[in-house]
């Protein structure tokens, strides 16, 4: 099946030219004359970025914002698989002391200034937000411990051990899918991004270098640079499964609507908790948001990925222990209390070393990947986009320093799997 452009706006670039201003006072002195620009130097650079979730999205945003001439690429929609249905949990210094502290705290702070932007507070439901840790015993729900009082009202269930692990200084929330979304229109919009709703089957390789995409259906998009930003389908992708490993864990999540959502306070939710049946903890996540939901997520497996994101449903079990959990939390979450607005699950893009690929393809140039984000997809979507952005146009990241994510990392090791 041919694939077909959205109806989005004509294509434009920011491309600009700067010019030299002389005056009668002030010589110009040149050692030697610059050269002539050829006509392929005053094109804006062609990039196809592949994938529409948030990485993609990022990256195409700041690309053309950068003055590329950008096409995106998403066989389904967009953001429909995991840059939909996850958290939107936003962490400043959750990541520090490993791989990726750098990272997380740039793109925690390009989600700020991103919000103010595009007015984040009312598009995609930015807020900062106080999170806390709780322990949670569901064989206390009967006769629970003495309520602590420093816990948020709606949180009434059997709580102990409150600790607060998170300020509005270093702790935020955005609705994933709204946030994606938003950003691409203002790509389109403003920067002129094109849409393109088709399966990517190769990328045109010659001499080395990168020259199209092609589509499922044989359409031929001519491109200068290509990203793949496939998530956890990165490791259907040949290009990149035989260079390393990316691998989905399937996460269940519910999202609620309570029939009184101001009582409901902006306080995330890190639960350590104990089902009544005994066993291990449980560590399940609860996010409030502004909108008036409260999502909720864990129930995590590593299982067979789907060939298609609209294929992905949730395991009924774990979905019912989801919102076994939310009525032993809060009575506003109960059934009755609370409607049901949807029971999903999604694939997170993990590796092998549980650092995120990010960077151009040894041996292919103008080929660069941006994959394996794991939990963390949401919260580094900014600084991925920005850094791959001046990777591509500008020859180097400065936003972040992108050699610990580089794919050329695995070349010579052994790939797992």
């Amino acid at each position: 099946m041919l694939a077909t452009s959205l109806p989005l706006p004509t294509t434009f670039t920011l491309s600009s030219l700067q010019t030299c201003k002389k005056t009668k006072t002030t010589p110009v002195h040149c050692s030697s004359p610059p050269p002539p620009q050829s006509p392929m130097d005053l094109q804006p650079k062609r990039v196809a970025v592949c994938g529409g979730g948030v990485i993609g999205v990022c990256t195409a945003y700041f690309l053309a914002k950068k003055g590329a001439s950008v096409t995106l690429i998403e066989k389904s929609s967009v953001a429909c698989a995991a840059s939909g249905k996850s958290g939107g949990f936003l962490a400043l210094d959750w990541c520090d002391g490993g791989p990726l502290a750098s990272l997380a705290r740039a793109s925690f702070n390009l989600h700020r200034s991103l919000a103010e932007e595009v007015n984040g507070a009312e598009s995609y439901g930015y807020r900062p937000l106080t999170t806390l840790s709780l322990t949670v015993t569901e064989s206390e729900k009967q006769s629970p411990p003495s309520r602590d009082k420093n816990l948020p009202s709606w949180v009434d269930g059997p709580a102990r051990g409150l600790r607060a692990i998170g300020s509005t200084e270093t702790t935020a929330q955005v609705h994933p899918q709204m946030f994606t979304k938003t950003l691409l229109s203002k790509a389109v919009e403003k920067y002129g991004v094109e849409v393109v709703i088709g399966k990517v089957d190769s990328v045109g390789v010659e001499g080395g270098r990168v020259e199209s995409v092609v589509l499922e259906g044989g359409r031929v998009i001519e491109s200068d640079s290509v990203v793949l930003a496939l998530g956890p389908w990165s490791g259907k992708f040949e290009m990149l499964s035989s260079l390393f490993r990316v691998y989905g864990l399937k996460a269940h999540s519910i999202v609620l609507e309570p029939k009184e959502p101001d009582a409901i306070t902006p306080h995330a939710l890190f639960l350590s908790y104990y089902p009544e049946q005994g066993g291990k903890p449980m560590d399940p996540e609860v996010y409030p948001r502004p909108t008036g939901e409260v999502y909720l997520c864990g129930m995590s497996s590593e299982v067979e990925l789907p060939e298609d994101p609209e294929q992905i449903a949730g395991d009924p079990e774990s979905l019912e222990v989801l919102k076994r959990v939310a009525s032993t939390v809060s009575s506003h979450l109960g059934e009755g209390e609370a409607r049901l607005k949807a029971e999903q699950a999604c694939f997170l893009p993990c590796t092998d070393d549980s650092v995120p690929v990010i960077g151009e393809i040894p041996g292919v140039k103008g080929c660069y990947v941006a994959t394996g984000h794991n939990c963390w997809g949401i919260l580094n979507g900014p600084a991925t986009g920005a850094a791959m952005a001046e990777l591509i146009v500008d020859g180097q990241a400065t936003v972040v320093d992108l050699a610990r994510f580089s794919p050329a990392r695995f070349v010579g090791r052994r790939r797992k799997g």
